[in-house]
């Protein structure tokens, strides 16, 4: 296999640069050319605009397969015969058709390549039916590690779900799976055993009853959405719905629960219009009023597939019924609820164009949890559960992964990420503008794919702050900050160490417990103090540390 290398160029990708003390702390990683195939815009994938998906599949349980069609719709952008289209193995494509006439195709791996004979005439609008089928890989971690998820509920009924973020869409389904092409809409077809019910995204525009006793299930989904949001749940689903009056007006909001499940559900399920109520505040209006909400049991921990929402938390606040910050506050919501809610505005709204910069939506969302427990309960207490969640971050490895080859960063996109946002909130000081700048970017990127530059830029701008030495430490770079002082003949010295070139992030502290801001950089700063201004204390909202150098 041909094979490619990616080392410590990340930064640079982004404008940065990382001195001796701040080096990406990032080992050699090789990748194949499968992962440059699913990764990269390749010249394939380049020359045709995505618009319309008609996903009509047969769900079989007993023998664990999936069949069907997808019907791709398309606009021509450039001259080209050659079509990428990605299903991965064991999966397999029958029959690609374009206008009834059947066409050639060549399979790479997880990657099938489709001579189209017709002209492809630069503006036109085109489509292919691609038949397929087969025994879609089984989930074995969902969803970290996902595919179908086959399982029975305590009636013996089957229980199935897809889940497939970073593993991509088209382990169970062909389609142009890269996120940085959102389909337009799309038809969701499913077909399920009769006792069965399917939710999928979006509306629910009919259900067929067939005369082999199955029931098809039709889901129109009106607005755009990437593939992994795509979503299957079949289940002996019982519904309840309620109307949010939200910043848009009515807000349809259904839920499915097992049948079992439902009056915990009807309980538990009231964080949905908690959540919908302090983020709409925090991020502007929820993002896909025509598709609706949808909360949805699935037979795993839970998923942000848009306007489809998969919950697995067992009915308990907290993670598991667990904090994960510590703090006690973690235990005042539905965690899965919760985060994976807030994904509507950060990973469903706006959305990552490669998955090397996933920060984009675990960050802000799991800093979202953060802004919901501030709504409800105060800004302090919101600041505690942030900071709480930092005996999370392991700062194993860099949090952007490697670009063009599908490869996510650290974890610590997580705790690590949403700390790097509650200090940059620290330095705007500015409680009107942040909140301006979180519904700004769910504004300005309304609906689409974006890159880190783009939000670090819109940030900066907005802030008329220069953050970029924050991002390059925050997302690149595994140290954390150190604060380094000293005290002597009655000065105070100061400066960044353990950072990346130039780091010049201002901070907060209290100098003998009277609050000041310092401006400190790399070089070293003085300031003059009384003999009696022995003690420094960093603002715990910064995520740093800081060292006394004793005379």
């Amino acid at each position: 296999m041909k094979k490619y290398f990616a080392g410590a160029f990340i930064a640079s990708m982004l404008g940065f640069t990382a001195n001796a003390q701040g080096l990406l702390n990032k080992s050699e990683t090789v990748f194949t050319h499968q992962d440059t195939l699913r990764g990269s815009i390749t010249k394939e994938r380049a020359w045709w605009d995505l618009k319309y998906y008609h996903l009509n599949v047969k769900v079989n349980p007993s023998e664990k397969t999936i069949t069907g069609s997808n019907t791709v719709r398309y606009t021509v952008l450039s001259a080209n015969n050659k079509m990428q289209i990605d299903l991965q193995e064991p999966m397999q494509i029958y029959k690609v058709t374009q206008n009834g006439k059947e066409q050639k195709f060549v399979r790479e791996g997880n990657v099938f390549f489709i001579e189209l004979t017709a002209a492809q005439k630069v503006g036109e609008t085109k489509e292919i039916v691609i038949s397929f089928g087969g025994k879609p890989k089984e989930a074995v971690k969902p969803p970290w590690d996902g595919g179908i998820t086959w399982k029975k509920d305590k009636n013996g009924k089957d229980f199935i779900a897809s889940s497939c973020q970073g593993l991509g869409a088209s382990v169970w389904w062909p389609n142009k799976d890269h996120m940085y092409d959102e389909v337009e809409n799309m038809l969701i077809s499913v077909n399920v055993p009769g006792d069965l019910t399917d939710v999928s995204n979006g509306r629910l525009q009919s259900v067929k009853k067939e005369k082999d006793g199955t029931k098809t299930f039709n889901w129109y989904v009106s607005n755009p959405i990437n593939n992994y949001g795509v979503n299957i749940n079949i289940g002996d689903y019982v519904n309840f719905s309620e109307k949010y009056k939200g910043e848009k007006g009515d807000l349809d909001c259904n839920y499915y629960v097992l049948r079992d499940n439902l009056d915990k559900a009807k309980e538990q399920f009231k964080d949905a219009p908690r959540m919908l109520k302090a983020f709409e505040n925090w991020f502007g209006p929820y993002p896909f009023y025509e598709d609706s909400y949808k909360l949805v049991e699935a037979p795993y921990l839970g998923m942000e597939h848009q306007s489809c929402v998969t919950y697995g938390n067992g009915y308990k606040n907290g993670y598991l019924g667990r904090d994960l910050s510590g703090t006690g506050w973690g235990l005042k919501f539905d965690f899965i609820i919760i985060h994976e809610s807030g994904h509507e505005w950060f990973a469903n709204n706006i959305t990552y164009k490669d998955i090397a910069d996933m920060w984009i939506h675990e960050s802000f969302t799991s800093y979202s949890e953060s802004l919901f427990v501030e709504y409800y309960y105060g800004k302090e207490a919101g600041a505690e559960y942030v900071i709480g969640c930092r005996n999370g971050i392991q700062n194993d490895k860099p949090v952007i992964g490697n670009y063009d080859v599908n490869n996510e960063g650290s974890g610590d996109m997580y705790p690590k990420g949403a700390n790097m946002l509650h200090s940059i909130r620290q330095v705007i000081n500015d409680d009107a503008k942040w909140k301006s700048i979180l519904r700004g970017l769910n504004s300005t990127f309304y609906h689409q794919t974006v890159t880190s530059k783009q939000i670090q830029e819109y940030i900066n701008t907005q802030a008329g702050i220069n953050f970029n030495r924050v991002f390059a430490q925050y997302l690149t770079t595994t140290q954390i900050p150190v604060f380094e002082y000293m005290f002597k003949n009655g000065t105070l010295g100061y400066h960044w160490t353990n950072c990346v070139t130039n780091f010049d992030m201002p901070v907060k502290v209290k100098i003998n417990g009277i609050e000041t801001w310092l401006k400190p950089t790399t070089e070293w700063q003085s300031a003059k103090t009384t003999n009696e201004n022995r003690t420094l204390e960093v603002d715990k909202n910064f995520y740093v540390t800081a060292s006394n150098i004793v005379e």
